[in-house]
């Protein structure tokens, strides 16, 4: 039996009246759509409730599944120790669920826990679920950094884990909205706030998972969501399967989306096969620019690809051009798939003999020892695109007042520690911004006094 519901749920803690304290008001028809939820999960009866928060701790490479038989919870953070919650887990679908995971090589378990306490990306949700329905078992995971596309495949894992079982399951998502949608709202205003929102609905509502894997990490970024990727691994509970959809409620009258959405499936459909369709399509579109790559982003790619495939470093082409092989810098390579950063590394200044040789180490590297991500492997190689910037040599200035986000890189020194920006990054629109980052990736605390170089960069994208 294939999962029998599916919720997107939002995780507001003023939901709850004795937190909220009458501003719970503020968002009845959420409130309604809650209720609604929580009677039709008791309806339904399920063994067993799957939630996925964006709250719990978060891995970069790795699915964490709350081990342990169960679990305690309380809102003490939000000023209301006395509202507490308890779950039993369901051990044995946790296990089915790691196992699948591994053969799928999605990296997932009950290792890594930090703290077994409940957080509130489960607890709004159950809260009201309990009001209605009680004696289940549960599943805690939370999100994991990867890519949307793998959170897709592990909701596609968990839904082979509940038929391998014969589970009676129900899944939650457990996932706000954008953060910014007003001024006067907690985390102020982006333009891209309530694009994001409309964007999430309007997928929702139609069951268009695709447009959903196709939002940019930019748009994510500015509109400061919350709980994507739970919404990508609800997608995969539904992976070849019609879908029955309804967005039952939406608003953001406090600056944060608040949506609440039910998924049934309805019949094995083969051509909603939607991660290789979206695959197909980033193939398609990475084909086209690697045909259109220059010397610099070719010689990157293809040093990776060698790298990669053989073991062994890319010997310097015979045809590359002249102030490859004669001219030395500082060069940054980056890789993005999908559109989202897959690895950087580079050097402030030359390392090696020539920019030829500085780009096929700093590929390899960009590949395989950028500590914020696992290697790159062989399957991914063709959804890669390259980035090379070339630095020109850094130059001292007296203070902020000779910097320009679009036009000068920055490096930022405090000692022995130094951070590096590079310029014209996407979302870094001011200097103060690019200062900050800067420090953060040197490790230079907001209170160290700096000397600030800038620099410019010779782009090849």
């Amino acid at each position: 039996m294939p999962i029998i519901k599916s919720y997107a749920l939002p995780h507001p803690p003023l939901a709850i009246p004795d937190i909220g304290r009458g501003q719970e008001k503020g968002i009845n028809t959420t409130l309604d759509a809650f209720y609604r939820v929580a009677d039709e999960i008791a309806s339904l009866k399920p063994d067993t409730i799957i939630y996925v928060t964006p709250h719990n701790i978060l891995y970069s490479d790795y699915f964490h599944i709350s081990p342990g038989q169960s679990a305690r919870g309380d809102f003490t953070r939000f000023g209301v120790p006395g509202v507490k919650l308890e779950i039993e887990y369901d051990c044995e679908l946790a296990g089915k669920i790691s196992e699948l995971a591994m053969k799928q090589c999605i990296n997932a378990g009950t290792a890594g826990e930090k703290d077994a306490k409940l957080d509130h990306g489960v607890m709004v949700p159950m809260w009201f679920i309990n009001s209605r329905y009680t004696g289940y078992k549960a599943i805690r995971i939370s999100q994991s950094g990867m890519d949307p596309s793998i959170h897709y495949r592990m909701g596609a894992v968990i839904k082979d884990a509940v038929e391998a079982l014969k589970r009676v399951a129900v899944f939650i998502a457990s996932s706000d909205m954008s953060h910014k949608l007003k001024r006067d709202g907690p985390y102020g205003f982006s333009p891209e706030g309530p694009e994001f929102d409309e964007a999430v609905i309007k997928a929702l509502a139609s069951g268009d998972f695709l447009a959903l894997m196709g939002l940019s990490d930019s748009i994510r970024e500015k509109a400061a969501e919350c709980g994507y990727n739970s919404l990508m691994m609800l997608a995969g509970t539904l992976d070849k399967q019609n879908a029955e959809t309804e967005v039952l409620s939406y608003e953001g009258p406090f600056g944060v989306g608040y949506a609440v959405a039910a998924f049934t499936a309805s019949g094995q459909n083969n051509n909603r096969d939607l991660l290789r369709q979206h695959n197909e399509k980033m193939l398609r579109i990475t084909r086209r620019e690697h045909e259109s790559e220059d010397d610099y982003m070719a010689l990157a790619r293809k040093s990776l690809e060698h790298k990669v495939k053989t073991g062994k470093m890319l010997q310097l082409p015979g045809n590359l051009p002249e102030e490859m092989l004669v001219k030395r810098a500082g060069v940054f390579v980056s890789l993005h798939k999908e559109g989202r950063l897959r690895g950087c590394i580079g050097t402030i200044a030359p390392a090696t003999g020539n920019i030829a040789h500085e780009i096929i180490q700093n590929a390899v590297s960009a590949g395989l020892k950028d500590p914020r991500f696992g290697q790159v492997t062989e399957q991914e190689l063709p959804l890669l695109t390259y980035k090379v910037d070339v630095l020109a040599t850094p130059e001292k200035i007296a203070g902020q007042n000779g910097l320009d986000v679009k036009r000068f890189g920055v490096i930022v020194s405090s000692g022995p520690k130094r951070g590096l920006l590079l310029p014209n990054l996407d979302g870094i629109d001011t200097v103060e911004e690019q200062i900050a980052i800067a420090r953060k990736k040197g490790g230079i605390s907001e209170n160290e006094p700096i000397s600030l170089e800038r620099f410019e960069v010779v782009r090849h994208e």
